[in-house]
């Protein structure tokens, strides 16, 4: 390696110029590339700058949002590289001192689902059966596969990163500044357990919070389900209502043997309607919402115009009033198998219910509605869960035990039409919530859950956002703000195996019920007279090794209890937000440099974790520091493929990253992601075609002006020194 700095070559043409006419620009990047290396360019960019200079603190704090590594990168990944390396490159060049360490996201579905595609594994039992060490094992394999590769691209981009400092989320150091994090939010009242309804991904056999659907919009897709219109008899109706029945809408007709209530909304005005000759339902009284009664015109026949007399062909409504008079009367479900449970099969008055679709009654299955669980539970109804872990009916309904709910719907329909209490089938094509990882539909189920007390300090979080700087500025009080105005408690436990653990101990006998949680490795030696150690006999807190911690129930004067663990680990998001504090082992070790490197002045994603990495930091940095967890955030648009759509592999819409590396360049792709609107929120669409534009556009006239300028500087080298002379040192003499 040349002692001179690489750009300084002499041109084949000319030799006194210092920059070749045409230039390949692949080959001037790696050796440059080449230099920072040889040279420690980067390293020295730091070392060379003060933390604190005579003005005070001079230090540019820089948050590196940890990727998985068991992918390779891919455009939305390099856009946001290049924009985590110039704003810290420019603050370094403004003199700031800018330490930038890689992370790496390592816990959760990611991890687990690619071990899953590896192993063969289709199904949660089967883990159970290989055990979890062995499987957690091959968790950590798989997220770390593609770390080299991931190295190789972030150098090729030209970004200063340091990659031999890292941090890993399944480092006992930082899973241990974790568990800290939540025994303090306990110990604050602010974590706790309940039993709530939230989403649930029956392919994984696990919950997820409700910000994960909100963070990708192809969480939610148009998806086909049946709807079913049903009908309720009421019991002991008097007047218009004597015989009637209810008719309620649903689009989750696997929900009805659940069914535990119906709601209606106090003040909307209902009707009682006698069908025209010709329905199905000639001779009944149906009661639906007035406001529904002319999109049921095909199945109940039209009203007559108004002013007319009704005829045969007509509906007539024979009766009206609000929903204040349905409440608490009751009726028939269509299946008897909880009839004799406490309160249920009656008729709830509640504010969510409307007449924008539907019949305007709503049908009730408290455990697969977050609405429904509430009303019902006011009215003291419990639910009822014949639903297991895999979304398969068990044995409570024999005709459908076994069977997945959406594969239940077509006979759980058909037996509704042999009772002859189904007014309308139809198909309807709504968004609907999937799987953010696996991709399957998602169901709405009661789950017992550890959950962040949110609510409790929402207002604190909207607080602290206005001392943030967004760009764009909207995000502020648009996508981000509104989302913190309406934050719930946060779902954070999974019915999964590689995370960090929830540390959580509970005697397994109901007779003496004590919960212990700890929030160190020194707390748990203290208890249990030694840490959890893997087969190396290091310190590991991966499950298995810390579910073999047990010892006597201290609160069983019997000694035959058992403290035990509870199953569940941390959602991955929980990692995620406790990267700021977690990667440098706090409040373990470097205590006073966290305080003096948090909140971070700088971090930049896509807009998508304005409810993902940006929320889940906020929220943790209000509730254990009441301060923000950053300054200024960049939330970029989304990058398209050449055909306007998400990219995709199988689509193969996009050009190939190492093929624009190899024929353009780094910079090429930089300059066209850097220019874009993209950082300003919009999306991108990448084209092979706009990269090369760039280099047409700016990058070669710009070299050509600069070898110009070097091509006759070169030329009159040897009257350079007299015309320094004469800038520099006025009176001296002319230069010929």
């Amino acid at each position: 390696m040349t002692a001179r700095y690489p750009l300084h070559r002499t041109s084949d043409v000319d030799t006194h110029a210092e920059v070749p006419p045409s230039p390949h620009f692949p080959s001037i990047e790696t050796d440059v590339l080449a230099y920072w290396e040889a040279d420690g360019t980067f390293q020295a960019s730091i070392d060379q700058r003060p933390a604190q200079t005579a003005d005070g603190n001079n230090e540019f704090v820089f948050y590196d949002g940890p990727p998985f590594a068991n992918g390779l990168p891919h455009y939305g990944h390099l856009l946001t590289g290049y924009a985590k390396d110039v704003v810290p490159r420019f603050e370094t060049m403004r003199g700031k001192r800018v330490e930038r360490r890689f992370g790496w996201d390592t816990h959760g579905l990611p991890a687990e689902l690619e071990a899953e595609r590896v192993l063969g594994i289709t199904d949660k039992s089967q883990i159970e059966e290989m055990g979890i060490a062995a499987f957690n094992e091959a968790c950590e394999s798989s997220v770390l596969k593609y770390t080299k590769e991931w190295e190789a691209y972030v150098t090729r981009q030209a970004r200063w990163v340091d990659f031999e400092n890292d941090y890993k989320t399944l480092d006992v150091t930082f899973m241990e500044s974790v568990i800290w994090a939540f025994k303090s939010l306990y110990d604050k009242g602010l974590a706790y357990e309940g039993f709530r309804v939230l989403p649930y991904c029956w392919r994984d056999e696990t919950p997820l919070s409700n910000h994960e659907l909100r963070m990708d919009d192809d969480v939610y897709a148009m998806r086909q389900d049946p709807a079913l219109t049903v009908a309720f008899p009421l019991i002991g109706g008097e007047g218009d209502l004597e015989n009637a029945e209810l008719v309620v809408w649903t689009t989750t007709p696997w929900t009805l043997p659940s069914n535990l209530a119906a709601a209606v909304g106090p003040d909307i005005e209902y009707v009682v309607v006698e069908p025209a000759e010709g329905s199905a339902f000639v001779g009944r009284r149906i009661v639906l919402a007035k406001a529904r009664v002319a999109a049921y015109a095909r199945e109940l026949g039209p009203l007559a115009p108004e002013g007319e007399t009704p005829g045969p062909d007509h509906a007539r409504i024979v009766g009206t009033l609000l929903g204040s008079d349905l409440a608490g009367m009751r009726y028939t479900a269509p299946f008897a198998n909880f009839a004799e449970n406490a309160n249920v099969h009656q008729v709830i008055a509640a504010a969510f219910v409307s007449t924008e679709d539907g019949t305007g009654i709503v049908h009730l299955a408290p455990a697969f509605g977050e609405d429904d669980m509430a009303v019902c539970q006011e009215v003291g109804i419990e639910p009822v869960i014949p639903i297991d872990a895999k979304g398969r009916f068990t044995a409570e309904f024999p005709q459908y035990e076994g069977l997945q709910v959406f594969d239940a719907n077509p006979k759980v329909i058909a037996d509704l039409k042999e009772a002859g209490i189904v007014l309308r089938h139809e198909t309807y094509d709504h968004s609907y919530p999937h799987c953010w990882r696996c991709r399957n539909p998602l169901i709405y189920r009661a789950v017992g859950s550890w959950f962040v007390r949110v609510s409790e300090f929402r207002d604190r979080m909207v607080e602290l956002n206005e001392g943030i700087t967004w760009v764009p500025e909207h995000i502020k009080h648009g996508q981000f703000g509104k989302w913190l105005e309406g934050a719930r408690d946060w779902s954070i436990s999974r019915n999964r195996y590689f995370g960090t653990p929830i540390p959580v101990w509970v005697s397994d006998d109901p007779a003496f019920p004590r919960t212990d949680v700890y929030g160190s490795l020194e707390e748990l030696e203290r208890d249990f007279g030694r840490l959890p150690r893997d087969a190396k006999g290091e310190p590991n807190l991966h499950r298995p090794f810390i579910d073999e911690l047990t010892r006597p129930n201290p609160d069983d004067p019997s000694g035959r209890s058992t403290m035990r663990r509870i199953a569940d680990v941390f959602d991955v998001w929980f990692d995620s937000g406790s990267m700021p504090f977690a990667q440098v082992h706090y409040p373990f070790e470097n205590h006073e440099w966290f305080d003096g490197h948090h909140p971070a002045d700088f971090i930049v994603e896509y807009i998508g974790q304005t409810r993902g990495w940006f929320y889940v930091m906020h929220v943790l940095a209000t509730a254990l520091f009441d301060r923000p967890a950053f300054k200024t955030c960049v939330s970029h648009g989304i990058v398209l493929g050449s055909d306007g759509r998400k990219m995709s592999k199988s689509l193969q819409n996009y050009p190939d990253v190492n093929e624009v590396f190899h024929r353009d360049g780094s910079d090429a792709m930089r300059w066209f992601l850097m220019s874009s609107p993209i950082l300003r929120g919009g999306n991108l669409i990448v084209t092979e075609e706009g990269i090369r534009e760039g280099v047409r556009q700016v990058l070669l006239p710009l070299w050509s002006t600069y070898y110009f300028f070097t091509l006759y500087a070169g030329a009159a080298r040897g009257e350079r020194e007299c015309w320094v002379a004469r800038w520099t040192m006025p009176g001296s003499r002319p230069c010929p």
